[in-house]
């Protein structure tokens, strides 16, 4: 069998309901909605974990637990081939990441990390560093201060 003489299997290609065409579709008039109420309307019927008014179970269940995401440190994250745009010698902070257009928000601090190459010598200032980036700054003769 090749892929050209594929065929589907009989009955797994429904065709789609064309409703509002006509009394003799069978799905003219009111589409198949019936008359009034409220799954005749626009938006209408129920949500997922409607119970018909008994209060759902997601509400009668107590909430458990403690979730550490609102103290969660994020940072913006850089790679050192990033940094090669930047003038040989030249101090590359946080701020002028977002002035060159690298990073959009700085969140809570700056993380460089060291994926790609860097062949510029640059004083580099930012929240935290990965071990790689490190080497590859120094290694290009900058430094890599921690704010």
């Amino acid at each position: 069998m090749k892929l050209h003489e594929l065929k589907p299997a009989p009955g797994s290609r429904k065709a789609r309901r064309r409703v509002g065409r006509g009394i003799g579709s069978g799905l003219g008039k009111t589409s198949g909605r019936g008359h009034k109420g409220q799954g005749a309307r626009a938006g209408g019927g129920k949500g997922p974990g409607f119970e018909g008014g008994q209060t759902p179970i997601y509400m009668r269940l107590p909430r458990r637990g403690f979730n550490n995401k609102a103290f969660a440190v994020r940072y913006a994250v850089v790679n050192v081939g990033r940094l090669a745009q930047f003038e040989k010698g030249e101090t590359v902070t946080p701020e002028r990441l977002v002035e060159a257009g690298i990073v959009k928000d700085l969140k809570d601090g700056v993380k460089i990390l060291g994926d790609g190459e860097l062949g510029v010598a640059l004083t580099v200032r930012a929240h935290r560093f990965s071990k790689s980036a490190i080497e590859k700054i120094e290694a290009a003769g900058g430094k890599a201060e921690v704010i």
